[in-house]
């Protein structure tokens, strides 16, 4: 199927420090393609940005919580009762609205005929 332009949907992952300055740093995207069978995902976190907006950010923790998405995304076995699901319900869970600390953005659609290279295209003008 690559080659095939089809819809697509992905959201940005942010991370919102301090929920009460609003501020918020892209660290990741997810892509699901349903016709291309594809679920994607990919973060960085760039230390010295969210030091400047919140010194006292535990980094760890953060990577930890982002690990956490990709194995759903990924669908590994070690990523819990989630992961184990279609696609499709893994990415609405990891674009459902959330408090914490890593949120989603608005779903986005669009067409591609290779969601990997789509999804590489949008890490890099969104968050890198």
């Amino acid at each position: 199927m690559p080659g095939e332009r089809e819809a697509f949907q992905y959201a940005l992952w942010r991370v919102v420090p301090s929920l009460e300055r609003g501020e918020q740093i892209n660290v990741g995207v997810v892509l699901h393609s349903r016709r291309h069978r594809f679920l994607g995902a990919r973060v960085h976190v760039d230390d010295q940005r969210l030091a400047t907006l919140h010194p006292d950010l535990d980094l760890d923790a953060l990577r930890a919580h982002l690990d956490g998405l990709l194995r759903v995304a990924r669908g590994d076995a070690d990523g819990g009762a989630v992961a184990a699901m279609d696609p499709s319900d893994r990415f609405g869970f990891l674009t459902s609205p959330s408090s914490t600390v890593v949120q989603p953005g608005p779903v986005h659609v669009g067409l591609c005929g290779d969601p990997e290279a789509e999804l590489e295209r949008l890490f890099r003008e969104l968050v890198l």
